[in-house]
């Protein structure tokens, strides 16, 4: 693997000191999103992404299902402009999976992908992951992963076709971890694919029937072990 000077490393991965960590809390990102007043402000449409290219791949990615309704959105802006209400017409239901997929429109919108969303070198959802070294400590060099255009190497690239990415790092020696990433042949770095639900925010499973109904749930509960106890003569 080759060897970059300090000086040089800089070009690489200064970009990522000025991007947001990867998925911030929905309640932080989305105040407004729901928001479906006539009189507010045409919405923002962000630019598609080389890892998010189109509908398809930004419903598969957030799942929760929502890629079974692509087809639904003509373009990119309808699916970026639509309201609640509209959404609605159109069958996205429930009322949850609604505001699910509001909040992940406005994360999207201030640029607050999930994994793999700063890759830049994308090719059929597909990106590769190679390893970059510095040589500032030619004992115990530092070592990278870096986004690389497909089927080329990290010595085959200028520092402007290599950025770094979030979420993944290096084991042992040649060894790229992190979620989603498959090692590719000969140990020649990994690769990423596009799949459904890699940026899902998973529901928590409910105790004792949720916040809501925990109390109730549970004095019932109290009341039936109490019953069981007489009956077996414990009280």
């Amino acid at each position: 693997m080759p060897f970059l000077k300090p000086q040089q490393l800089r070009t690489v991965l200064a970009p990522i000191a000025s991007r947001a960590a990867f998925q911030p809390s929905i309640q932080q990102s989305i105040r407004a999103a729901s928001s479906s007043s006539p009189s507010s402000q045409p919405p923002t449409i962000p630019s598609p992404t080389p890892f998010i290219p189109d509908v398809q791949t930004f419903l598969t990615v957030i799942g929760r299902g929502l890629s079974q309704h692509a087809s639904k959105f003509p373009t990119w802006d309808a699916l970026f402009s639509l309201t609640s209400d509209q959404l609605r017409e159109l069958g996205i239901e429930p009322p949850r999976t609604r505001r699910y997929l509001l909040q992940w429109r406005q994360r999207f919108r201030l640029g607050q992908y999930g994994i793999g969303g700063d890759l830049q070198h994308v090719e059929d959802g597909k990106a590769d992951l190679k390893i970059l070294e510095s040589d500032k400590d030619v004992v115990h060099p530092h070592k990278y992963v870096v986004n690389v255009p497909a089927g080329r190497s990290v010595k085959d690239c200028s520092l402007e076709e290599m950025s770094r990415v979030r979420g993944y790092k290096v084991e042992g020696a040649k060894t790229i971890v992190g979620p989603y990433a498959l090692p590719l042949k000969n140990g020649e770095g990994a690769r990423i694919t596009v799949t459904e639900g890699m940026w899902e925010d998973r529901r928590g499973h409910k105790i004792d029937g949720g916040e809501r109904r925990r109390t109730e749930v549970r004095y019932k509960k109290r009341i039936a072990e109490r019953r069981e106890m007489r009956e077996r003569g414990e009280l």
